[in-house]
C-alpha cells in the first residue's frame, strides 16, 4: 500500500504539510553480511519503503487581529458647572429627592459594583476618579468640598459629566487577516 504525499503551496514557496508513505511487503527484505565483522546488513531501502513523519500541525487560514481604538475627550474643567442643573431635569430631579438612587447609578456608569455607594467616602472616591479618568483639572481638596458641601449638586455634576464623556466616546475597530 502507498500514500501519495500532499504538497500545499504559499506565494513564493511550496510547503509540505502533510507526507504519509507506507509499504507493506509480504516477503522479508534480502539480508547481507559484512563481510569485516560479519554482521547481517539490511538491503538500503527504496523510496517506496521509507517511512516519514506526518507533519502534526496543519496549516490555519492565518492570524486574525482585531483591534479597538477609543477616542475620548479628555483635559480641561467639568464640561457642567456644579450649579447648573436645568439642562438635565431628570438627574436634578433624583438628585433632589433621592440622591441615593442616583449614587447608584453613578456608581454602575463609572464601572464599580453598585454596592459601593454604601462605603463612607466612595462618592468622594468616584469624583477623584471620574476626574483623574477624564484629566479635569481641579484638586482632591476641591472634590472633598464639593461632595461634603454640595453632595446632591456633586452628584448631578458627575452623572452630566460621565454621559457627556460617554456619548462622545467614538470607537474604530480594523481587523486584519496575516496569513501563515
Amino acid at each position: 500500500m502507498h500514500l501519495n504525499s500532499f504538497v500545499w503551496q504559499t506565494h513564493k514557496r511550496a510547503v509540505l504539510h502533510v507526507t504519509a508513505t507506507c509499504s507493506v511487503s509480504l516477503v522479508d527484505p534480502p539480508i547481507q553480511m559484512d563481510p569485516l565483522d560479519g554482521k547481517d546488513i539490511e538491503a538500503n531501502p527504496t523510496d517506496s519503503e521509507t517511512m516519514e513523519l506526518p507533519v502534526l500541525t496543519q496549516p490555519g487560514l492565518g492570524v486574525t487581529t482585531t483591534t479597538v481604538t477609543t477616542i475620548s475627550q479628555t483635559g480641561g474643567d467639568w464640561s457642567t458647572g456644579l450649579f447648573e442643573v436645568c439642562g438635565d431635569a431628570s438627574t436634578f430631579l433624583m438628585g433632589a429627592f433621592v440622591p441615593c438612587c442616583l449614587d447608584l447609578s453613578l456608581a454602575h456608569q463609572y464601572g464599580e459594583c453598585m454596592c459601593l455607594p454604601l462605603l463612607p467616602g466612595s462618592t468622594f472616591a468616584m469624583r477623584v476618579g471620574i476626574r483623574e479618568r477624564y484629566k479635569i483639572r481641579g484638586s482632591v481638596c476641591e472634590d472633598w468640598t464639593t461632595v461634603y458641601c454640595c453632595y446632591p449638586l456633586a452628584l448631578c455634576q458627575m452623572i452630566r459629566e460621565m454621559k457627556k464623556r460617554l456619548k462622545t466616546q467614538i470607537y474604530t475597530v480594523s481587523t486584519t487577516l496575516e496569513s501563515s
